[in-house]
């Protein structure tokens, strides 16, 4: 018998949940665009919107930086301007359509060791090419000794978040208003609140948790990896500069294994496996500096994106209305100025 393609309509269609508190509001703060990459077919407008109109109340969202459509030609610095040309074109169509939830915000990339005066040159460039939507840089940290057992494995520069240059770029991110997302591995944890210790003055959104991986030389390490990320999540959090975005543990690198599945998770199922996550991240951040993000599509290689966000309601059932506001829509709001 043959199964439908793993994180196709016909493959997630397979899991159907009835949403749950289909009225909230909701800002989703982290996906992705891109024509295609790889083995991944195209998500653009008609497919986000696919996802964030199956039954949830998704009123705006935030496109963070995945490297698409970079201009091909001009300076190498500028290049990544391409991107924000590109979801600027999408964002504005969004808007104007009225069939869907509304793409308000734009995180894009730059090298921020590049030098003040020509990151500045850079950072205006983004903000000129979003045409109002440009709220932050990501230049992702990911690094690990053994990429080649990771589906995605990260480009940081070793020792990235303690070289001075790259601390010099964060710093001036705050200076201009602009925030700081991050990607990195469980095994960063450390470096990263030692970045965020240096850099007061920035907003630092922590993406996916710090990516507890499961895959690899991690594999079978599952409880010793959660032990010691609980208390890497405890010192970052005693950073006040940084948020954390709670949501992305369904990457295949992660280890869960719904990726090779017949059948996607249940929100059950991530309440069940990944509910201890959420859980310690928001006692240690606290909901109001705490938001949920769907990491789509990139995600949905796992389960739908209704699926997701009955998971997150279901862990966020027992924290107070203003909590759970917070962490559903307040959080993003206020971080990404929305």
């Amino acid at each position: 018998m043959t199964h439908p393609a793993i994180g196709s309509d016909a493959w997630l269609h397979q899991v159907r949940e009835q949403p749950i508190d289909p009225e909230r509001p909701i800002i989703d703060p982290h996906h992705h665009l891109w024509h295609a990459r790889g083995d991944w077919g195209p998500y653009l407008l008609g497919q986000l919107w696919a996802d964030t109109g199956a039954g949830h109340n998704i009123r705006k969202t935030v496109f963070i930086e995945c490297r698409a459509s970079y201009r091909t030609d001009g300076p190498e610095h500028l290049r990544s301007v391409g991107e924000a040309d590109f979801v600027a074109g999408i964002a504005r169509a969004s808007r104007e359509g009225g069939g869907g939830a509304e793409i308000a915000g734009f995180v894009g990339h730059t090298d921020l060791r590049q030098g003040e005066a020509q990151l500045r040159e850079v950072l205006a460039a983004q903000a000129d090419a979003a045409q109002g939507l440009f709220r932050g840089i990501r230049h992702a940290g990911a690094r690990d000794p053994n990429p080649e057992a990771l589906t995605i494995p990260g480009r940081g520069s070793e020792g990235l978040y303690a070289d001075a240059d790259f601390r010099a770029g964060v710093a001036l991110l705050g200076r201009l208003g602009h925030t700081y997302d991050t990607w990195h591995y469980h095994h960063q944890n450390p470096a990263f609140a030692a970045l965020a210790r240096a850099v007061p003055g920035t907003t630092l959104v922590l993406d996916h948790f710090g990516t507890p991986l499961g895959v690899g030389a991690y594999a079978g390490q599952r409880d010793a990896i959660f032990s010691q990320w609980q208390r890497d999540i405890e010192e970052i959090a005693r950073c006040p500069n940084v948020v954390a975005k709670l949501g992305g543990l369904a990457m295949p690198d992660n280890g869960f294994g719904w990726d090779r599945r017949a059948l996607p998770a249940s929100s059950d199922e991530l309440v069940e496996a990944q509910g201890r996550y959420y859980r310690h991240t928001i006692e240690c951040f606290g909901p109001q500096r705490c938001m949920f993000e769907s990491n789509f599509p990139v995600d949905r290689r796992s389960l739908p994106y209704v699926s997701y966000w009955n998971a997150m309601k279901k862990i966020a059932k027992g924290y107070s209305a203003d909590e759970q506001h917070a962490m559903f829509h307040g959080t993003a709001e206020r971080v990404y100025r929305l």
